[in-house]
């Protein structure tokens, strides 16, 4: 009985209709994407490395192209559809991400950037004497 259920479970996937897409990290080295429900459980993720890029290629468009195309295949093959998007960070995979979203065929509702901009930042370091 039990393992009638535990398989029960296992083959279990969940349909899930709509979607955030959160790029979580987009700079200029690396590019982590993650996709989840509405009330923020993450359904799949991906980044550059895990696509197999190596070095100085991370940080290119191809890469983060690559790295969202992963994450939000697995996502459709849960059924979502519709997706908004958050975007954060100033790297240069930022448009080409959205593109390969919108080339898969999932409509989007919202793009928000979330990149935190400081307010005044830092206090400078004081200035050098010589």
């Amino acid at each position: 009985m039990l393992k009638q259920k535990k398989l029960l479970l296992k083959n279990f996937k969940r349909k899930i209709s709509r979607g955030i897409v959160h790029i979580l990290k987009a700079t200029f080295n690396n590019s982590i994407v993650s996709v989840s429900d509405l009330k923020g459980n993450v359904i799949s993720w991906s980044s550059t490395g895990s696509c197999g890029f190596k070095g100085s290629r991370k940080g290119t468009p191809f890469a983060a192209q690559t790295a969202t195309a992963t994450a939000v295949k697995k996502a459709l093959e849960l059924g979502v559809r519709q997706v908004e998007i958050n975007i954060s960070g100033p790297g240069s995979g930022r448009e080409t991400s959205i593109r390969s979203i919108q080339s898969l065929g999932l409509s989007i509702s919202m793009i928000k950037d979330i990149t935190p901009i400081p307010h005044n930042g830092c206090r400078p370091s004081k200035k050098r004497r010589i």
